[in-house]
C-alpha cells in the first residue's frame, strides 16, 4: 500500500490546473505532460491497449484472468486541478500520527489547518495525514483517485489469485471546467458500468447529483449625461443590482445543504449601458430545477417590461441528475456497498452538491456512481487527506473488481 502514497506524492508535483479560456482540450499543456507520465506507467504496471489520444484521453485495460468471458467493468478518474487556486509548485507535506489540534501548514504566513474550521480532522487522530504547504491546493481531486486505481490496477496484476474480469481504466482532462467527457471514447471503452474515483471523505458512495443549469443576463441601460439625466437615463448596473435583490435570499450555496438547491450568482461586471450577470442554478428534484429556471425566465420578462429595456437572456443546462438512469441497475451500487463493507469501511450514501463526469457517462449509456478518495476540503489551501483512506479506496477498487465477476457473468 505504500505505493499509492509514492504515487500521489508524484503526481501532485505535476501542474495540471485546467483552463476554461483557452479553447482548447486539453485546455492546458500540463495536464498532457501529466498524461504522457502516466502512459508509461499503465504499460510498466501490465496495462494493455494503453493509448493517449490528442484531446488528452488516457485509456487502458486490464485483461479479465477468468476462464469464461464475462463483460467489462471500469474506473475512471481526472488529471485536471481547479482553475481558480494554484496548482504549481505544490509541495506536500507529511503529518505523521497526527496527535489532535491545529497543523500548521506555513509558519511565516499564519496559515493553519484547524479542527475549528474543518471538525472532520478529528476522526484521523493517530493517522498520517497529507496536507499542503499552505500556499497552493494539494491536488488530491483527483490525482489522489487516479493513483488510487494505478495502484489498484497494480496490485491486481501481482495477484492473479483474485479473479476478475476484463477492466477498463480511463483518466480523462478537464473535468473541473465541465469538459472531462467532451470527447470520451464509449465504444473504446466498452465497459458495462463504471465508477469514477473521485469523492471526499472514506465511504462515500454517490449515485444522485444536481441538475444544473447556466444563465447569462444581460441588462441593456440607457446613458446620458448625469447632469441632464433625470427621467432619461436607465442605469443598468442598478437594474441588475435589483434583480439580484430579488432572487431568493434564503436560496444561495451559503444558506443551503443536502438536498437543497440553489442560485450562485458567480459573476457581475459592466458599466451603466450594459450590465452581465452570471448564474449558476442548481437543484436535485427535475420538477423544481425547471422552476427555478422559470423564475430567471419570469424575472428577465418583469424587469425588462418594467425598465422598457433590452435584457438578454442565455441559459443552458450543464448536466442532469444521475440517480435517474442508475436505479434501474441498481444492483451497481450494491456491488460497491459490498466491497465496502468487505474492506472494513461504512457505506455513506449522499448526493453529490455539484456535478460529476459520472453524470454526463450515466446520460450517454453508461452508468458511472461515484466512490470516495478520502480527500477532504477540496478546491483549496486547507486540503487534506488521510493515507489510510486512500489505501481504503485502493482496497474497494480491488473488491469491485472481484465482486463484479457474478454480476457480469448473467
Amino acid at each position: 500500500m505504500i505505493e499509492v502514497v509514492e504515487r500521489f506524492l508524484r503526481y501532485v508535483k505535476y501542474n495540471t490546473r485546467s483552463d476554461a479560456h483557452t479553447g482548447m482540450q486539453p485546455s492546458t499543456p500540463g495536464q498532457l505532460e501529466f498524461s504522457q507520465t502516466l502512459k508509461e506507467e499503465m504499460v510498466e504496471v501490465g496495462l494493455e491497449d494503453v493509448t493517449l489520444d490528442e484531446n488528452g484521453y488516457l485509456m487502458g485495460f486490464l485483461s479479465s484472468n477468468l476462464d469464461s468471458e464475462v463483460l467489462t467493468i471500469g474506473f475512471i478518474a481526472h488529471v485536471d486541478t481547479f482553475p481558480e487556486m494554484s496548482g504549481k509548485h505544490v509541495i506536500p507535506k507529511v503529518v505523521e500520527n497526527y496527535r489532535g489540534g491545529n497543523i500548521v501548514l506555513n509558519e511565516e504566513e499564519n496559515i493553519v489547518l484547524s479542527p475549528e474550521r474543518s471538525p472532520e480532522l478529528l476522526k484521523y487522530i493517530g493517522q498520517d495525514i497529507i496536507t499542503t504547504s499552505g500556499k497552493t491546493l494539494l491536488g488530491a481531486d483527483d490525482k489522489a483517485g487516479v493513483a488510487e486505481i494505478m495502484t489498484a490496477m497494480a496490485y491486481l496484476k501481482k495477484h492473479p489469485e483474485i479473479k476478475h474480469g476484463r477492466i477498463a481504466v480511463c483518466f480523462t482532462p478537464d473535468e473541473e471546467i465541465g469538459e472531462g467527457t467532451t470527447h470520451f471514447d464509449l465504444k473504446k471503452f466498452g465497459a458495462t458500468f463504471a465508477f469514477t474515483v473521485d469523492g471526499s471523505e472514506l465511504g462515500e458512495l454517490e449515485y444522485e447529483n444536481f441538475n444544473a443549469a447556466r444563465a447569462k443576463i444581460t441588462f441593456k441601460g440607457i446613458n446620458f449625461h448625469p447632469g441632464y439625466a433625470k427621467n432619461k437615463m436607465v442605469n443598468s448596473i442598478w437594474v441588475a443590482h435589483e434583480f439580484l435583490a430579488a432572487l431568493p435570499k434564503h436560496s444561495t450555496p451559503e444558506t443551503t445543504s443536502g438536498n437543497e438547491g440553489f442560485y450562485h450568482v458567480t459573476s457581475i461586471k459592466g458599466g451603466v449601458e450594459s450590465t452581465e450577470m452570471e448564474v449558476l442554478i442548481r437543484e436535485f428534484d427535475k420538477e423544481n430545477f425547471e422552476r427555478r429556471k422559470n423564475v430567471i425566465q419570469n424575472g428577465v420578462r418583469d424587469f425588462s417590461k418594467k425598465y422598457d429595456l433590452l435584457i438578454d437572456l442565455e441559459m443552458k443546462d450543464q448536466y442532469y441528475n444521475m440517480r435517474e438512469r442508475i436505479e434501474p441497475v441498481q444492483y451497481i451500487i450494491e456491488i460497491a456497498k459490498q466491497a465496502m463493507v468487505a474492506c472494513g469501511v461504512k457505506p455513506q450514501i449522499q448526493p453529490i452538491r455539484g456535478g460529476t463526469d459520472g453524470a454526463h457517462l450515466s446520460y450517454m449509456g453508461l452508468p458511472t456512481p461515484n466512490i470516495f478518495t478520502g480527500a477532504h476540503n477540496l478546491h483549496g489551501r486547507y486540503e487534506y487527506i488521510p493515507i489510510p483512506s486512500m489505501e481504503k479506496a485502493v482496497e474497494v477498487i480491488v473488491k469491485i473488481a472481484e465482486l463484479s465477476v457474478e454480476k457480469l457473468h448473467k
